[in-house]
């Protein structure tokens, strides 16, 4: 008598992302909502609230797109922890924002000879 065992089918594992990959940064983590409502910050920044194990934390975070940012947190700690994705109040363009300006070099002064 020959016995046959049957494997099942397993799901295809999942590719751990790098924080690269989510074409998101954070600003600030694990802030205050004072902070958070600077004008000081870029306009494509985003307020996430999101909870782990039992608190609950607000991040500044910069990206293009909402759903970068969902995909990020829903990937870093789980099922039901984002709670509220809301947009910023910054009003800095972002490509001029954290951008040192230029130092200007002083100009070296003429000394006039009298003859």
């Amino acid at each position: 008598m020959t016995t046959t065992t049957e494997k099942k089918a397993e799901p295809p594992k999942q590719l751990e992302k790098d924080a690269e990959d989510y074409q998101c940064h954070i600003v600030l983590e694990k802030t205050t909502h004072d902070k958070a409502n600077d004008k000081t910050l870029p306009s494509d920044a985003f307020n996430v609230t999101y909870v782990v194990d039992g608190k609950e934390y607000l991040d500044v975070t910069r990206s293009e797109k909402m759903v970068y940012v969902f995909d990020r947190y829903y990937d870093t700690y789980g099922r039901d922890s984002v709670k509220a994705i809301d947009y910023g109040y910054g009003t800095i363009r972002p490509n001029l924002w954290n951008i040192t300006p230029p130092v200007k070099k002083r100009r070296k002064r003429r000394i006039k000879e009298d003859e």
